[in-house]
């Protein structure tokens, strides 16, 4: 749909920055699949530097940096009209869980309603009351929740943000199985180290192809566009109709709040310290939980079967360990979704190597029964304490995060987490 909406506009106006994919709350328990939104800032320019954002109908997309004109009431009324023809056209309207909205502001309301909308749940009401305030064009479709997306992606201002390259079928392709050599994808990594969240290779799961018959062929991730250019070249697949680059907050955390468990709510994404309470169980299904405190309360955390080999590290944690836990909240029972955790430190833990031997007798003593202690059978003195050596650990301190297979659109993964760390001590910035 973005594709089609740019295709139009560039015919009578200029796109000023990327196009923006702005994903929201992903723990929303009515959204589809990604939850997220689409953003085209449009203007008038002359001159100015321009930047190659993609390629349709074989002609290269430019987006100006700068706008020198915004659009009059004519010029917004003809836009919304390509936006309005483009949703009612494409937009899968007669799905359960669509519920489309588009929105056009002439000013970009506060970035405050972005980040509730990320975090928190917004109500629709609120979204409407604002954009009547700000004198918006805008129509939602059956809930209208759409517009709360579209509304939050405009106020959308980029910090921390990621790009990613999508590329688009031709349209007697729609439907059929797509044609993605997976072992292309898996050398993107080594290929372009700015690329991220490509294959799974234990899981066999090419990341970059979505599951939906959709007209996108394939997403490539990652922090420099130039990369990105030059890794969808690497990509073998079948032709590609036309691309665009489209700047995210994907891959940046925005979701997570830190929180105490005491002010924790459903559908919200958290960061939590705590200390591990018991050693960690399994059931039905493969589910690994166990349960943190902190100073304020105690909270079941969860690496559900998709999470595939993290829950080896999870099964490895014993109550003492203190953790950071990042993960969505569900609301029955309340328990956090793991995402990833960070070990800040492990416990000391010990196990049994022989029952005590009798410092009179110099022999084993035997055991009188559960938790009864122990006994010398000769002379009679007994302990309550056998044997013990420290236990090895499976786990060492530090991060670990839940596979690409089981990742979520706004999850940092470790791999930007370390990149963007020196990038800010070096006080590298880029900017359009």
């Amino acid at each position: 749909m973005a594709r089609t909406v740019i295709q139009k506009i560039i015919q009578n106006y200029e796109i000023i920055g990327y196009p923006r994919l702005v994903r929201l709350n992903p723990n929303v328990p009515w959204k589809t699949r990604g939850n997220g939104a689409l953003c085209i800032r449009v203007g008038k320019t002359s001159g100015g530097i321009k930047r190659k954002i993609g390629v349709i109908n074989g002609k290269d997309v430019f987006c100006s940096s700068t706008s020198n004109a915004g659009l009059d009431k004519s010029q917004q009324r003809h836009l919304a009209t390509i936006v309005k023809e483009t949703v009612e056209t494409q937009a899968r309207i007669d799905d359960t869980n669509t519920n489309p909205g588009y929105v056009l502001l002439a000013e970009r309301p506060d970035e405050e309603l972005y980040w509730r909308a990320v975090t928190t749940i917004v109500p629709l009401d609120e979204v409407q009351s604002l954009l009547q305030k700000h004198d918006a064009i805008f129509e939602g479709y059956k809930n209208c929740r759409g517009l709360i997306g579209a509304t939050a992606a405009i106020c959308w201002e980029p910090g921390e943000r990621t790009f990613e390259l999508i590329t688009y079928r031709p349209q007697q392709r729609w439907g059929l199985k797509r044609v993605v050599d997976a072992v292309s994808v898996q050398h993107l990594d080594a290929d372009c180290p700015s690329t991220f969240d490509n294959y799974d290779v234990r899981n066999h799961h090419n990341r970059i192809v979505p599951n939906s018959p959709c007209p996108i062929l394939y997403g490539i991730r990652g922090d420099d566009p130039e990369s990105l250019m030059t890794a969808s070249m690497l990509v073998k697949s079948e032709p590609i109709d036309s691309w665009m680059m489209f700047e995210t907050n994907q891959g940046t955390d925005n979701h997570l709040q830190n929180n105490s468990i005491n002010q924790i709510k459903p559908f919200e994404s958290v960061i939590i310290q705590g200390t591990v309470v018991e050693n960690p169980f399994t059931i039905q299904g493969g589910h690994v939980l166990f349960r943190i405190q902190d100073n304020t309360g105690t909270i079941h955390c969860a690496a559900y079967e998709p999470t595939k080999e993290f829950r080896s590290i999870v099964r490895g944690l014993s109550g003492g360990d203190l953790v950071d836990v990042y993960g969505g909240v569900r609301e029955h029972p309340l328990t956090i979704n793991l995402e990833k955790i960070c070990i800040k430190k492990l416990s000391t833990v010990t196990e049994k190597i022989e029952n005590p031997v009798c410092p009179k007798c110099g022999k084993h003593m035997k055991s009188k029964g559960s938790n009864q202690g122990y006994k010398c059978i000769k002379c009679g003195t007994t302990s309550s304490q056998p044997r013990l050596q420290q236990k090895t650990r499976s786990i060492k301190p530090g991060f670990y995060e839940v596979p690409i297979c089981a990742r979520r659109h706004l999850s940092k993964p470790l791999k930007r987490m370390t990149q963007h760390s020196t990038i800010a001590a070096t006080g590298t910035s880029d900017t359009l």
